[in-house]
């Protein structure tokens, strides 16, 4: 057991320094992160020191089961490409774009429309997306407009990290556990609806305290913003109607996918590919090349794969070893106050495993044993996400974009302001899904 665990904490650590420390290595032109490499490395020491044998990690990872780590990621990246698709379509940046041309009345008016927009379109797509998506108008607005960018670059990020926990799809720590166990997309939304809502009132509440001064001073009269550099326009009508249509189906169809009797993954594997003929057929026949299709097809965030189901045989070791039995005896009680102290714990857990490999953890030391604390996992796993830039991956691309527009933001500033909006935020949110429960 002690190797087990040693290999799983120098795996974890080292994780959390390339995070910090951005290393990378390069092939050409193509930049490849090592967090993910650290896993890999992790998760193959598991398997040269039999900690766990090929036959169980293969076993475990093919498994018909609801944690299946292959479909996760599947339902995960087909979303995801259908929200790709709507962006390069146009989609987000133009909504982007008449939201900084069109409001009206200050800065206070604009974060607060921001907020709005933002968690709309992350209860309906995906946070990581959204956050990737508005990053660089935000960047582009404040640099013309001679404003501070760091309320609304918080305001977008804490807003899509929170009402991502609307609907099952939201994240795909929110997919993995759920599915853990065999929760159903309207079973989730039953229960997550009203802990979402009180969350989402809480941190933009806290925000407003945090940086009402700034928003109530004036924005400069000088301001101008260059539409070109945002590209809000939408050259192309058809595929952003064809990319709506593929996405409200997909929605309508997993909230009936537990009376249909079809698996989630299935869903949405179906319309992504549904999606992406129709796109390859319209830039043949119209655009008369495939470049559109492939382009898109390369912001598939493809880190998830070799990372998710590393850490998956890390944590499978950690099971055949009993050490996740060994944690559950001291967090899971089986009790409704799970929800409030798993989540809790795993929220802070994040911030050292990143919030996908500590729900492939905290899904093995609950083990069905607990719906509460199940619960308490997912909101943690979401709200987590702002204590530092290391709670999730959205973090740690949200972070990149920054550096490449200049804005500063250091560590310590970030981790000051997520743990001021954060721990109001999880609280209300878990003692609102305590009530629930």
């Amino acid at each position: 057991m002690s190797l087990t665990i040693g290999i799983a904490s120098v795996t974890v650590v080292a994780m959390t320094l390339t995070v910090l420390i951005k290393p990378y290595a390069q092939i050409k032109n193509l930049k490849i992160g090592l967090y993910w490499v650290v896993c890999l490395i992790g998760a193959v020491l598991m398997l040269a020191t039999n900690r766990l044998s090929i036959s169980s990690a293969i076993s475990g990872i093919t498994a018909d089961t609801s944690v299946n780590p292959i479909k996760i990621l599947l339902l995960f990246l087909s979303m995801t490409l259908l929200s790709v698709y709507l962006g390069d379509a146009g989609f987000f940046d133009y909504l982007a774009n008449r939201i900084f041309l069109k409001t009206k009345g200050g800065k206070l008016k604009l974060f607060l429309v921001l907020y709005a927009v933002v968690s709309i379109l992350t209860v309906f797509t995906s946070n990581d997306v959204i956050i990737l998506t508005f990053t660089p108008p935000i960047c582009i607005f404040a640099k013309k407009a001679k404003i501070s960018p760091i309320p609304f670059l918080l305001g977008e990020f804490v807003a899509a990290n929170t009402w991502s926990m609307a609907f099952i799809i939201g994240n795909p720590t929110n997919v993995y556990l759920a599915g853990s166990a065999g929760i159903s997309f309207l079973e989730y939304f039953s229960v997550m609806f009203l802990p979402t809502i009180v969350g989402g009132i809480t941190s933009l509440a806290v925000l407003l305290v945090l940086f009402m001064k700034d928003l109530k001073s004036p924005v400069p009269e000088n301001r101008e913003f260059d539409k070109s550099q945002t590209h809000g326009t939408v050259k192309h009508l058809a595929p952003l109607v064809v990319a709506l249509v593929h996405l409200f189906v997909c929605i309508f169809l997993l909230a009936i996918s537990d009376f249909i009797k079809v698996e989630m993954w299935i869903i949405c594997v179906l319309l992504a590919l549904s999606l992406t003929v129709f796109d390859l057929i319209y830039d043949i026949t119209v655009e008369k090349t495939v470049i559109p299709v492939v382009r898109s097809l390369r912001k598939e965030p493809y880190e998830l794969i070799p990372f998710v189901l590393s850490m998956f045989i890390i944590v499978l070791a950690w099971k055949e070893n009993g050490v996740t039995d060994l944690i559950s005896s001291f967090i899971v009680s089986g009790e409704n106050k799970d929800a409030i102290s798993v989540g809790f714990l795993s929220a802070f857990s994040a911030n050292f495993l990143n919030n996908i490999p500590m729900s492939v953890l905290f899904e093995s030391i609950i083990g069905g044993k607990s719906l509460p604390a199940l619960y308490g996992a997912v909101i943690g796993s979401n709200i987590g996400a702002f204590i530092t830039p290391v709670g999730a991956l959205a973090g740690i691309m949200w972070n990149k974009i920054l550096v490449r527009y200049g804005v500063k933001l250091s560590f310590a500033k970030f981790v000051l302001y997520g743990v001021a909006v954060a721990i109001p935020t999880l609280t209300t949110t878990l003692l609102t899904l305590f009530l629930v429960l």
